[in-house]
């Protein structure tokens, strides 16, 4: 008999978690204006909020942070991860900051400008995370997304569903002005889009076309490590590579990219900025420093560098990736039974539910993904997070909402954090929700939004007739 596949690790510590009633949540979604940002942690009993900083250290990384000195200039700590980063991502340059969209300032900052320098200037990719478009159209400039338009079909499943498509990409650099175009993003995995990877294959013609045209090419890799995975598992010539292999590969196309730590790093807090070239850190290096702080802690403690520097090589081992995805899978499958419709295939670090599918009579005015998170927060206190016209945002010419063709309710799963007892409840949760779909028909209005980034203090009320 094959033995079944078992957790790479023992649970030593645990926090106690309570099930509320529906009546107190009612009460607390209400008081939080529905919007699931503004939900206290002790209000949830699954918390799929978010995969950022939630997850569970190791006890390897716990070490190190009783290790790590806390100079301001020139730490172990800093030189650890120096390591770390050389080895795992092959990088020789890199500046610390102090999370994923501080990482993302300091780097716009430097290619697009540090102020409102941005107007006429695009920068193309496949579907770009919120903070990172936020950035973007803050400083004047356009996000222009060319992902494959395979990717916006949540029933079809293909593996590399993050990919960007090469022609849209070359008409935007054929259609703008070399100077108008500071660099090229591609985030892996693509989380906007449904956790989906991105090939092998295609960074490396995104990379020869961006070289064809002089557009540098970064990468968001908060997801790297899983996005490796997928590339082994799924894309012929890579099954019997390393993972770190994989990943060294996958950077050497780039010229330097943006992370959020607190993802495939494993760490509470926590961000990188990468770069190939020297010349272009000293020109980051400006930024780091007035922004987040000297060039060896860019706004992180001590301690906090070294358990990155322990959490990206453990990121990257195939036994933790094979768990961690595996649980994902897990989540998914339990909801295909149910016959709750998500996206297919499953992404890499979240279950992406079809908000559209599920709530078909809710308009699309009223917001239809946050309709379903809202239903799921009320029957069992699962909290996930909406991907669709919240988080889309107003077109910052013409003020109106942007409809994307996904209107998804992401359930972002923790590292090393929940059982799949948990996953079972969030499963039935959603079940339930399905049951009743049609008598949902109608979701909610704004009260009051933020003028970019909207959906993290946004202010709603039911928009019931």
């Amino acid at each position: 008999m094959e033995l079944p596949y078992a957790e790479p690790y023992r649970i030593k510590t645990v926090e106690s978690i309570r099930r509320s009633s529906r009546a107190e949540r009612e009460v607390w979604i209400a008081a939080a204006h529905y919007n699931l940002f503004n939900v206290r942690s002790e209000q949830v009993f699954i918390d799929l909020l978010t995969d950022s900083g939630t997850g569970a250290m190791s006890s390897a990384q716990w070490a190190e942070m009783m290790l790590g000195d806390e100079s301001y200039a020139g730490a172990s700590s800093y030189y650890k991860l120096k390591e770390a980063v050389k080895e795992v991502m092959g990088f020789d340059y890199f500046l610390p900051a102090h999370q994923g969209r501080a990482a993302e300032n300091v780097l716009m900052s430097a290619l697009i400008g540090p102020g409102r320098e941005g107007k006429g200037k695009v920068v193309p990719g496949n579907s770009h995370f919120d903070t990172t478009k936020g950035h973007i159209e803050n400083r004047g400039a356009h996000a222009i997304d060319c992902t494959v338009d395979e990717a916006f079909d949540p029933e079809l499943d293909r593996p590399f569903k993050g990919n960007v498509d090469l022609g849209k990409l070359e008409k935007v650099f054929k259609e703008h002005r070399r100077e108008d175009i500071p660099f090229c993003i591609v985030t892996v995995t693509c989380n906007t889009s449904g956790g989906q990877p991105v090939s092998m294959e295609n960074i490396r013609a995104v990379s020869a076309l961006c070289r064809n045209y002089g557009i540098p090419l970064f990468l968001d890799a908060a997801r790297f490590a899983e996005n490796c995975y997928f590339i082994k598992t799924r894309e012929k010539g890579y099954a019997d590579k390393d993972i770190r292999d994989i990943s060294r590969e996958m950077f050497s196309y780039a010229d330097g990219a943006t992370m959020s730590s607190k993802k495939d790093g494993i760490v509470n807090i926590g961000g990188l900025i990468l770069f190939r070239d020297e010349e272009m850190w000293r020109r980051c290096s400006t930024f780091n420093i007035m922004y987040e702080g000297f060039n060896t802690y860019g706004g992180m403690a001590g301690r906090d560098l070294g358990a990155l520097s322990v959490g990206l090589r453990e990121a990257t081992e195939l036994s933790y990736l094979e768990s961690r995805i595996g649980q994902v899978a897990y989540l998914g499958k339990k909801l295909v039974d149910y016959g709750v419709p998500v996206m297919r295939p499953f992404g890499g670090h979240a279950i992406f539910v079809d908000a559209k599918r599920l709530l078909p009579r809710v308009p699309r005015e009223e917001f239809i993904a946050q309709t379903l998170g809202i239903e799921a927060y009320l029957e069992g206190g699962v909290r996930g997070v909406e991907i669709g016209t919240l988080l889309a945002d107003r077109d910052p010419d013409t003020r109106e909402n942007r409809y994307p063709a996904l209107e998804l309710l992401r359930l972002a799963i923790p590292r090393r954090t929940y059982t799949n007892a948990h996953m079972d409840y969030v499963a039935a949760t959603l079940a339930n929700v399905y049951e009743r779909r049609n008598s949902i028909v109608h979701g909610y209005r704004i009260v009051r939004e933020a003028p970019i980034l909207r959906h993290f203090t946004v202010e709603l009320e039911p928009a019931r007739s």
